[in-house]
């Protein structure tokens, strides 16, 4: 057992946190393949549907959009019920609501319907982030949450790989429709699990963690750094869209492909390779994150990706696998980052209703950048585009990193009333 998963499963928190953070992490794991799906077959399907190259991008960038907008946007009605009802019980809706809408997506006639059946999976995918971050927020104290998340990061981005890596074995053999019957397996057979496993006692509204640091039970339930915070996430939440649903398309053509590989099977193996180094990104981060030092990592985290995207967007050939990897290393990292700070500004009341507000704006309000990504034609428009969208985000967490240090300020020269 590493130093790390001692912490976790250390007496105190006992073993049922470190049981907690894998069975929700596996759901987190599995939301992520439900996202990564569609980007795995986008230009299978806009090949199915006869669209030409710039009609079918655009196209798909819309679908894209249409399952990530309500992945957001549904947050934010998620948190507020978690805070009032509980987590378990919503966690096996999420499981059990993609899984039948997968199966829809496998019969899906027209374009049309696909649309539909992507914006439901997509309602249903929303609860999965209240309710499991703030799960698993709750249960681990604050000293431990941050190598906690790092481990719930680090299944959400073996899920992120899974997916293409799941495409690339499926594609050899079954259809784009076939795949997405596959897929309603594991969210059938994991929400079983949680069902029997997850107890009312981990999955209820009234389970609590609180500290020095974090935003007390009786003040504000929403603080003003937590919005700022926020507002970073929407620029990051627009990168990752445009970056996950054009990943394969991206690495497409590439003359490194064996001639008997398909192509749609080989750029879904880059793309799982791609991302899977996101993974060391995510433990890294969950080994360096410490209360006081979380706005000032953020921001160093959103500052290195501007130039590696610029690097993205004039690479050619080989080079494109190594740009990709290296955005995918630095962008994962923050996660565990930025779901350690959202505790410290919003009160343990109200925490799922704080992580609701921040998905609805980082994937709801952030799944632009998929249309923004397909309107473009010119790849190194697309990735000086979200190069942009990153510097932007990186500002406001230098901001985040300015607010903090005025209140230390503020707090060591407080002066004492004159009576």
């Amino acid at each position: 057992m590493n130093d790390a998963t001692g912490r976790l499963a250390q007496r105190g928190s006992g073993p049922s946190l470190l049981g907690l953070v894998l069975i929700v992490s596996c759901a987190h794991a599995l939301v992520h393949v439900y996202e990564l799906a569609f980007p795995s077959v986008e230009q299978l399907i806009a090949r199915e549907f006869h669209l030409d190259a710039a009609a079918g991008k655009q196209a798909m960038g819309q679908l894209g959009m249409t399952w990530r907008l309500p992945f957001g946007l549904g947050a934010l009605f998620v948190g507020w019920l978690v805070d009032r009802f509980g987590a378990k019980w919503m966690l096996v809706t999420y499981l059990a609501g993609c899984a039948a809408t997968a199966v829809l997506a496998w019969h899906a006639p027209s374009l049309a319907i696909l649309f539909g059946t992507m914006f439901l999976m997509g309602s249903f995918a929303s609860i999965y982030h209240p309710a499991g971050l703030a799960l698993i927020s709750h249960a681990a104290p604050p000293h431990r949450r941050t190598a906690a998340l790092g481990y719930h990061g680090i299944l959400g981005s073996l899920g992120i790989a899974g997916a293409p890596f799941l495409a690339t074995a499926v594609l050899g053999t079954l259809n784009w429709r076939e795949y997405y019957l596959v897929l309603a397996v594991p969210g059938m057979v994991l929400a079983a699990v949680m069902a029997l496993k997850l107890t009312d006692r981990h999955g209820g509204a009234a389970t609590r963690t609180t500290a020095s640091t974090e935003t007390k039970a009786d003040g504000p339930a929403l603080s003003a750094p937590f919005f700022v915070l926020c507002m970073a996430g929407l620029f990051s939440g627009m990168v990752y869209a445009g970056l996950m649903n054009f990943l394969p398309r991206y690495l497409s053509g590439l003359a490194l492909r064996p001639t008997w590989m398909k192509d749609e099977v080989f750029r879904n193996l880059l793309a799982a390779m791609v991302l899977l180094v996101g993974v060391p990104g995510q433990m890294l981060a969950g080994r360096l994150g410490r209360p006081g030092k979380l706005e000032r990592q953020l921001a160093v985290i959103y500052f290195a990706l501007v130039p590696l995207l610029v690097a993205m967007a004039f690479a050619q050939g080989g080079w494109r696998i190594v740009a990709a990897a290296a955005v995918s290393f630095v962008q994962f990292m923050n996660q565990p980052i930025y779901n350690s700070l959202i505790p410290q500004f919003v009160a343990a009341r109200r925490r799922s209703l704080g992580y609701g507000i921040s998905n609805t704006l980082g994937f709801g309000v952030g799944s632009l950048g998929a249309p923004l990504a397909g309107s473009i034609t010119d790849d190194r428009l697309v990735y000086a585009s979200l190069a942009g969208l990153a510097l932007a985000g990186a500002l406001v967490a230098a901001w985040l990193v300015r607010m903090r240090a005025t209140r230390e300020w503020e707090k060591t020269h407080r002066r004492p009333l004159c009576v």
